[in-house]
């Protein structure tokens, strides 16, 4: 029998389950091979003893329609900069890719295939060059993942914020209130944008476009001088103001990453000190547009992501990621992947789409 593993790492995403659930009916497919998954991503295989499961139907069963991730993920103990504590309690970070690599091929393994975003990714393409036979699965629900179209879990996501946004709606109104709402996108703005579109927001502040707090304040006051009487604003957790910096807190131990959150109340603050007249209220979306079920449209893209990420693995084109191109799925290698970040075009049509329809981003 050939043995596959599968890996979910990094933050949890509507659609994993799906895509597991795709490469494992489609491994069904073919005769000789058994589908492991590696708990709470590669963790799982480097513990003693290694905490894999072994995929069964009963496992998999109508686990498409489920958030979250089955096999548990984590954005903590990433091999390209491992967390190591010494004597005195102090943590510094070193590379054990070929640790990791070196304890695959002990557990027998003939073809990894490893579902996350732009960090997990990476870790993909230094499994690669360290010999491992690895296929990389786009994950994010921030869609900031070069080399697709697309990444499953943003229209849930986006869905998630938009429904959250249309109840703001309602009850700045009835209030004659700013509301500003927070949502998830540490670089790159495409939630917020979206979010801003569909639910026909006035404001939307995205990392890619600094803010001028004067030219938001200016917004605000033209939409209530006109007697409109309240206003919605969508912001991005990673988006700041010019010459200023992203609003975050210390990351937990362990983990290279600062945490994010915090900036809606940031922007009220600054709009207060600018000489706001309005009342101001903050709502921040946080984990809920991670959660939950998925929408039919990451049901489907995530499901075609596994199976054609079998498909590599049985054509042996390693080193490569699915992708999804022009509404066809096919692949990339992973290097070309990773190589840059996927940042809203400022200039791009999206953008400018959003700005002929009267959306100020602060600029």
């Amino acid at each position: 029998m050939k043995k596959i593993l599968i890996s979910t790492g990094g933050g949890d995403c509507p659609g994993l389950n799906a895509v597991i659930r795709g490469i494992y009916k489609r491994a069904k497919h073919e005769k000789g091979w058994e589908v492991y998954g590696s708990i709470e991503a590669l963790s799982g295989i480097m513990r003693n003893p290694p905490e894999l499961v072994k995929l069964t139907r009963s496992k998999t069963a109508g686990i498409h329609v489920r958030g979250g991730t089955i096999l548990k993920t984590t954005n903590k103990g990433n091999p390209l900069m491992y967390p190591i504590k010494d004597e005195q309690g102090q943590i510094t970070f070193h590379d054990i890719t070929d640790r990791v690599a070196a304890r695959i091929r002990e557990l027998g393994f003939d073809a990894v295939i490893n579902i996350g975003g732009d960090g997990s990714q990476k870790i993909s393409e230094a499994l690669h060059r360290h010999g491992i036979p690895i296929i990389g699965v786009p994950k994010t629900i921030d869609n900031d993942l070069k080399g697709t179209d697309m990444t499953f879990g943003f229209q849930t996501a986006v869905q998630i914020a938009t429904d959250s946004f249309d109840k703001l709606v309602t009850t700045a109104e009835s209030h004659h209130r700013v509301m500003i709402m927070e949502v998830m996108g540490r670089d790159a703005g495409w939630i917020a944008l979206h979010t801003a579109i569909a639910g026909g927001a006035e404001i939307c502040l995205i990392p890619e476009i600094p803010y001028e707090v004067n030219k938001v304040l200016k917004r605000i006051n033209d939409r209530y001088e006109k007697g409109r009487g309240f206003i919605n604003i969508v912001i991005a957790e990673g988006a700041k103001a010019k010459d200023g910096t992203i609003t975050f807190s210390a990351g937990e131990e362990g983990s290279e990453h600062v945490r994010l959150g915090g900036v809606a109340f940031e922007l009220a603050r600054q709009l207060k000190a600018a000489g706001c007249k309005q009342e101001i209220r903050e709502t921040v979306l946080g984990h809920v547009q991670r959660g939950g079920t998925p929408v039919a449209f990451d049901r489907v893209l995530a499901t075609l992501f596994g199976v054609k990420a079998f498909e590599l693995v049985l054509e042996g084109a390693f080193g490569r990621m699915v992708s999804f191109q022009n509404n066809t799925i096919t692949s990339v290698a992973l290097a070309d992947a990773t190589q840059s970040y996927n940042h809203v075009d400022p200039d791009g049509f999206l953008v400018q789409a959003a700005k002929g329809m009267g959306v100020s981003f602060g600029d």
